[in-house]
C-alpha cells in the first residue's frame, strides 16, 4: 500500500551493539547486550505544529537516535486560509483567505523542521508520493531522502477552524454523529488531486492501517480527556477540541489494529497534555525549551527566506509572531503512565512489573533467581497506559488502572477505575472488577479522571485515592465484605496530574497531590483515624509529578524544580495538627529533565535532559548517570531487602529494561528483562 521508500524503512535496524561493547565487561550481566534505543514510533496528531508543541523533545530525540519515526496529521490545519504573523505586522492586510495554499506552508514547515532535526539542514530533501488508505481515501506520504526513516503522512480532513465553538463539520461533530461524513481539506501543492470524504468508521480504518503499515512499538498520542474549566467542570475544554476527538478516533484505531492485526510487535501508547501547559509551571530547562523553540521558528518561516520554492510560502506565519505559542514550548507533560508505583516485591525475592501494552495490562515477574518472565497479560481490553500495584500483607499484588469503554454510541464513552488480585501470593490474577467513577458523565467533565493511587491497611483492605475532573480529590474505600464505598469528596482544589500515597514508620497514611503553585496534604494524626486535610504544605511550586517514598517517621517528597528539571526533595512528617511538619528543600542530584522520578532507599532513576534513563543518588552529584536508551512513561525503582536496587522502564521498543545496582549507585548498566 505504501511506497518502496515507506515500508523499507521498516526494516531499518537503530541501537545495535556490537560485539565488542556487549563483552568489555567480564561479568555475565554485562555479556549481555546494553540497552540502546531501539523500536519505531508513530505519533499521531490533530494539526501540523502539535507534535513541535506538545510532543518535542520526545520527538527531536527520537529522530536524533536514528528511531523510525512517522508523523500522520489528521487535519490539513486550514484555519481561516490566511498566512499572517499573530502578534506582529501582518504580511498583508487585505490578503486573501486560501486554505490550500495555507495548508500547504504549514506542510511546508513541517517538513523543514523534521529535516533539521533529523539531518540539521532543514531544505534536505523529500519525497512525496500518494497512497490509498483503508478507509477509501487518499493520503500523502512524505519520505525524507537522507533519513528514510523518517515519514510524514497527511491525511488532509477539515478541521473545526475554531478551539471549542460547536462546529458539526469536524472530527468532533463526526465522532459524535453530527455529520455522516466529513469532507477533506486538500492542500495546494500535494500530489493527491482528488477530494474524498470519511464516515466515523473509515477514519478509524484510515488511522488503523497507517498503524498496520508502519507496525509501531510506541504510538504517541494527544489527550482524549482533558478536563473542562470553570469551579465545576462545566466551562470550555482545556484543550483544543481537534486535539480530543483526534485522541478519541486514534484509540478506536489502536484498539482495532490490536484486536485485527495478530502477527505484529507489541505497543505502548503515550498521552500528552495540550494547551493546558500554558497554565502550569515551565517543565523544561532554558537549554532544552530554546532548542525546542528554533524548531518551532524554522516551522514558522521566521527568517522569511525563500528556501523552498512554495507560492504558499515555507512555513507557518500564525506562529511567527509568538514561536513559544502560549507557554507550550518551555514545557512536555504526559497526562497517563507518569507515575512509578507499577514494579513492586511481593513475595520475599520476587518482583513484579506491570505496564500497559496493546490496550492490555501486561506484566513481568522476576523469581527470587533474578530471572525476568513475560510479557504475560491479564484478559480484558481498553486498559489506559499505565498502571499502579500494591503488595497485599502475604505478598499478594493487586493491580489498578483505569479503563476506557468506547461504546457504540458517544454518549457511552466513559473512563472507569479497575482492579485485579492474586488470589495466592505468586498465583494468577482474579478477573477485572470496577470500581466506577466519580464522574456521572462523560460530558460533564469529559472522563478526566487521574490515575488511581492505592494505600493498603494491615488487614489487606484497599482504598484507592484519584483526582477527579473538578480537580478535587476522591476516595474510595474496601470494606471487609470486599466490596467498595462510593466515592467519597476529600476536597482540595487546582490539584494536578496524579496523587501519590505512602504510609510512614508509624502505620500514618499520607497522600499528597500539586497543585499549580504548591502541594497539597492529608495525613492522619494516628493510624486508623480518618485523614485530615486538604492541608497547605508551603512547598514551592513543581513541574506536577510527585513520588513518594517512607522515610523514618515521614514521607520524603520527590519533585521537579520548574524551569530547570532539578530533582528536588522535601520531608513530611505528620503530628497532631492538621498542617503537618515540612523540612526545608534541598537538591536531590539530578540536573535537568523533566517528567516523575522513582526512587528505592538512596538511588534515583528519571529522564535526563537528553531524554535518555538516568540514575543518580539522594544528595549525589548534580548530574545524571545516563543509559543510551529513550522510554516511555515513568522509571519504577524497588529496594530489596540485601540493599541492592532494581530500577525498571518501558523502552520504545515496548520490551521491560532493568538494571540492579548495589547500595551507593554507581555506573548501571541496562538490559532487556526478558532475553
Amino acid at each position: 500500500m505504501l511506497t518502496a521508500g515507506a515500508t523499507g524503512v521498516l526494516s531499518v535496524a537503530t541501537g545495535q551493539q556490537t560485539t565488542a561493547e556487549a563483552t568489555q565487561d567480564k561479568n555475565p550481566a554485562a555479556a549481555q547486550p546494553a540497552s540502546v534505543t531501539a523500536g519505531s514510533v508513530v505519533q499521531v496528531v490533530a494539526h501540523p505544529d502539535d507534535d513541535l508543541f506538545f510532543m518535542n523533545p520526545d520527538l527531536s530525540r527520537s529522530l536524533l537516535s536514528g528511531t523510525q519515526v512517522t508523523t500522520a496529521y489528521l487535519t490539513s490545519g486550514e484555519s481561516d486560509g490566511r498566512n499572517q504573523a499573530r502578534g506582529g505586522a501582518a504580511t498583508d492586510p487585505e490578503q486573501p483567505a486560501d486554505r490550500a495554499h495555507y495548508a500547504e506552508a504549514r506542510q511546508n514547515g513541517i517538513r523543514s523542521a523534521y529535516a533539521q532535526m533529523a539531518t540539521g539542514d532543514r531544505t534536505s530533501a523529500w519525497k512525496r508520493t500518494v497512497f490509498p488508505t483503508a478507509g477509501g481515501g487518499r493520503a500523502e506520504i512524505d519520505v525524507l531522502i537522507a533519513k528514510p526513516q523518517v515519514n510524514l503522512v497527511w491525511l488532509m480532513l477539515r478541521e473545526a477552524r475554531t478551539t471549542g465553538e460547536d462546529t458539526p463539520e469536524s472530527l468532533r461533530g463526526l465522532w459524535n454523529g453530527r455529520i455522516p461524513a466529513l469532507d477533506s481539506q486538500l492542500t495546494s501543492g500535494t500530489p493527491v488531486k482528488q477530494p474524498f470524504t470519511y464516515t466515523k468508521d473509515q477514519l478509524v480504518e484510515t488511522i488503523a492501517g497507517v498503524l498496520e503499515q508502519y507496525r509501531p512499538t510506541t504510538i504517541r498520542m494527544q489527550d482524549p480527556t482533558p478536563n473542562r474549566y470553570g469551579e465545576n467542570g462545566t466551562g470550555r475544554y482545556t484543550d483544543h477540541q481537534d486535539h480530543m476527538y483526534g485522541a478519541r478516533f486514534v484509540q478506536a484505531a489502536t484498539a482495532a489494529y490490536a484486536d485485527r492485526v495478530s502477527r505484529r510487535p507489541h505497543f505502548t501508547v503515550q498521552n500528552y497534555l495540550g494547551y493546558h501547559n500554558s497554565t502550569l509551571p515551565h517543565a523544561l530547562d532554558p537549554q532544552t525549551a530554546e532548542a525546542k523553540t528554533g524548531f518551532l521558528k524554522t516551522y514558522a518561516w521566521q527568517d522569511r527566506q525563500d528556501y523552498c520554492g512554495s507560492p504558499s510560502g515555507c512555513g507557518d506565519r500564525k506562529v511567527a509572531g509568538n514561536p513559544t505559542g502560549r507557554n507550550w514550548a518551555q514545557s512536555l507533560r504526559y497526562t497517563r503512565a507518569d507515575h512509578t508505583s507499577w514494579l513492586t516485591e511481593g513475595s520475599p525475592g520476587r518482583l513484579w512489573a506491570f505496564a500497559t501494552l496493546d490496550g492490555r495490562t501486561a506484566y513481568w515477574t522476576r523469581t527470587p533467581g533474578g530471572d525476568w518472565a513475560g510479557p504475560m497479560f491479564l484478559p480484558g481490553t481498553g486498559i489506559d497506559p499505565g498502571a499502579t500495584a500494591a503488595r497485599l500483607p502475604g505478598g499478594r499484588i493487586a493491580v489498578l488502572a483505569t479503563r476506557t469503554t468506547l461504546g457504540p454510541a458517544p454518549a457511552e464513552y466513559r473512563r472507569e477505575v479497575v482492579y485485579a488480585v492474586q488470589s495466592v501470593p505468586d498465583g494468577p490474577f482474579g478477573p477485572w472488577q470496577s470500581l466506577g467513577t466519580p464522574e456521572r458523565t462523560d460530558d460533564e467533565g469529559t472522563s478526566a479522571i487521574s490515575a488511581p493511587a492505592v494505600a493498603v491497611d494491615a488487614r489487606g483492605l484497599l482504598t484507592v485515592y484519584l483526582r477527579d475532573s473538578r480537580r478535587t480529590l476522591r476516595a474510595s474505600t474496601q470494606e471487609p465484605g470486599g466490596g467498595f464505598s462510593p466515592w467519597e469528596r476529600l476536597g482540595g482544589e487546582d490539584l494536578q496530574g496524579d496523587p501519590v500515597t505512602a504510609t510512614d514508620a508509624a502505620g500514618r497514611r499520607h497522600v499528597y497531590a500539586t497543585t499549580t503553585t504548591s502541594v497539597l496534604a492529608w495525613t492522619q494524626r494516628t493510624p486508623d483515624t480518618p485523614l485530615l486535610g486538604p492541608a497547605p504544605t508551603g512547598l514551592p511550586a513543581t513541574t506536577v509529578p510527585l513520588s513518594a517514598s517512607p522515610e523514618g517517621a515521614g514521607i520524603r517528597l520527590f519533585f521537579r524544580r520548574p524551569d530547570s528539571g532539578v530533582v528536588r526533595t522535601a520531608l513530611v512528617t505528620a503530628g497532631p495538627s492538621v498542617r503537618p511538619h515540612v523540612s526545608s528543600v534541598t537538591e536531590a542530584g539530578g540536573r535537568a529533565g523533566y517528567g516523575a522520578v522513582g526512587t528505592a532507599g538512596r538511588l534515583i532513576v528519571g529522564r535526563a535532559d537528553s531524554g535518555t534513563v538516568g540514575t543518580t543518588g539522594l544528595g549525589g552529584p548534580p548530574a545524571w548517570t545516563e543509559s543510551r536508551m529513550l522510554f516511555a512513561g515513568a522509571p519504577s525503582a524497588v529496594l530489596e531487602p540485601s540493599g541492592t536496587t532494581t530500577t525498571a522502564v518501558l523502552g520504545l521498543d515496548a520490551e521491560l529494561h532493568t538494571t540492579t545496582t548495589p547500595g551507593t549507585p554507581n555506573h548501571p548498566t541496562w538490559h532487556r528483562a526478558v532475553h
